[in-house]
């Protein structure tokens, strides 16, 4: 996959200040107005003072708790009607006093809503819970992609046109993250999406040399999604159709390779949790008499999804389930969509103060009836806050997430953005970023209040090759009128000229907040 290099992302170590007209000044009854700005650029720190002292880290403990639970009965039917009273919450052996109770069914989609893009669901639905499937094409044998793929047909074909949870279809290879279809809730279109789709052969999975390839794949996959809808509020049911992780086993693993993998573990998790997403996997193998000449020697002592850590545990931890050895795929693709309709959200504070970041802190729920069921899950780490954005040497994990927003097709909601296109130059846009994604600092004695971010221009061919990518570091300062401290309600507005190129046929913009890192995008057609 590609990575900015260090000389594209931020070159020379730019740094945009806009001053404060950037910040759109909303007339009377008129929020939002534009205005136009200034913009000057500053070059790299001065050589004799060295550059500016280090912003002291700020280590972010988890204030609230959000739990999406599935109860179900000894044969595996979902419980409704419960109270938050049936529930009882443990963090880290620690009794948990719930603050707030909800079910499913009053988030899900309007009758007389129709949702057939992430617009409309973040317009329209903004706390529905969706459905996610995507279909491994990385770690799956090509026969068994072929079943996966008659197996989610037979499903879809047995739901209504018109379907009562949002769905989004991903395809995924080694080289390819392909949105099939954006959320909608037409069926039909999503079958259309599913027939026109044709899968590679996996031929890299036949041998142990792309073994690594295929487990970053994994991991790099669920954080793009986790990153990009992380936006919406609402909770998000994923169900993986394939193997997920490769067969390994990490016993002879050297200590920085283990370790490696137990921080993309607790990365995913934390990363997932934060966007509210369960994952459900399910294997499209079926019932395997020899799993070994299938899958290789370790499949036979090894879960089917993979080796130690494995997909399913990881399924587990976000309050899922893995799902395999069993004929009946399109059923469970059903039992999957069905627990992302069916479930209690409770939110809690942890009543412990600092709390280990190293530690995986342990969350038990029960329901005080007999014979009942409570699935969510499993934990958390502690997550910390991201790490400070340095213009001359951005990190790795910077670079990888402004990447994966930059090329990838899904939409990135978690920032908002309004893209003004100039009717009288197709080369020149103005993006508003809206107020709800923005953070302000807090005035000091020397500098005003400001807001922080990375902005990413990059444009494509009409075969999807990038032919440009810019890279800035933005800083707006806030006018002096507001207050020193506090929640300020206004957008910034960003000037965009693009160099004309014939070859160019679409641009994608992206901005990511400094503080949060969170990001959003934006998409325009060229002319």
């Amino acid at each position: 996959m590609k990575i900015f290099a260090a000389s594209l992302l931020l070159s020379s170590a730019v740094l945009v200040c806009l001053t404060p007209s950037a910040i759109s000044q909303p007339a009377p009854n008129q929020p939002g107005t534009q205005t136009s700005l200034a913009t000057q650029q500053s070059g790299t720190p001065n050589p004799e003072t060295g550059p500016p002292a280090p912003v002291p880290t700020v280590r972010v403990y988890v204030t609230r708790v959000v739990l999406d639970v599935v109860v179900t009965d000894a044969k595996g039917n979902v419980v409704t009607g419960l109270t938050k009273d049936d529930f009882k919450v443990t963090d880290a052996q620690e009794p948990q006093t719930i603050t707030n109770f909800d079910t499913s069914v009053v988030h899900m989609v309007k009758p007389e809503v129709t949702i057939n893009s992430t617009a409309d669901l973040d317009r329209l639905a903004p706390d529905a819970p969706v459905n996610i499937i995507l279909l491994d094409e990385f770690n799956t044998l090509f026969e068994d992609e072929a079943f996966a793929r008659y197996s989610l047909k037979k499903y879809l074909e047995k739901q209504p046109d018109k379907l009562t949870t949002p769905t989004m279809l991903l395809a995924v290879g080694i080289d390819k993250f392909t949105v099939l279809n954006d959320y909608t809730q037409d069926k039909q279109a999503v079958l259309q999406a599913l027939d026109h789709h044709f899968a590679d052969n996996p031929w890299r999975n036949r041998g142990n040399s792309w073994v690594p390839e295929r487990l970053s794949t994994a991991f790099i996959t669920l954080e793009r999604v986790a990153e990009a809808t992380v936006g919406h509020p609402g909770h998000k049911n994923m169900i993986w159709i394939g193997r997920g992780f490769p067969s390994i086993n990490l016993a002879n693993a050297s200590v920085d390779s283990s370790r490696r993998v137990e921080n993309y573990v607790q990365q995913c998790v934390n990363m997932l949790r934060d966007a509210r997403v369960t994952l459900y996997a399910v294997d499209p193998a079926g019932l395997v008499v020899d799993p070994i000449e299938k899958y290789g020697n370790e499949a036979a002592d090894l879960d089917p999804f993979g080796g130690n850590y494995d997909f399913s545990k990881l399924a587990r931890a976000t309050g899922g389930k893995s799902i395999y050895g069993r004929n009946d795929v399109d059923a469970e693709i059903g039992a999957s969509a069905r627990d992302g309709e069916n479930f209690y959200t409770l939110t809690y504070r942890p009543t412990t103060g600092a709390m280990d970041p190293k530690k995986f802190r342990k969350i038990k729920v029960t329901v005080d009836r007999p014979g009942l069921t409570a699935t969510t899950r499993l934990g958390y780490y502690v997550a910390m806050g991201p790490a400070r954005v340095n213009p001359l040497n951005p990190s790795r994990q910077l670079m990888f997430d402004l990447n994966s927003a930059a090329t990838s097709t899904m939409t990135y909601d978690a920032v908002p953005l309004t893209l003004i296109p100039n009717p009288n130059d197709h080369d020149s846009f103005q993006l508003r970023v809206e107020p709800k994604g923005l953070v302000w600092t807090f005035a000091t004695d020397t500098e005003p209040r400001h807001a922080n971010f990375v902005f990413v221009t990059m444009t494509f061919d009409k075969k999807g090759k990038v032919l440009k990518e810019v890279a800035k570091v933005v800083k707006v300062d806030a006018p002096a009128t507001v207050p020193p401290r506090g929640r300020i309600e206004r957008p910034v507005v960003i000037p965009i000229q693009l160099d004309h190129d014939l070859k160019a046929v679409r641009v994608r913009f992206v901005v990511r907040i400094n503080q949060t890192g969170r990001e959003g995008t934006a998409d325009a057609t060229l002319q």
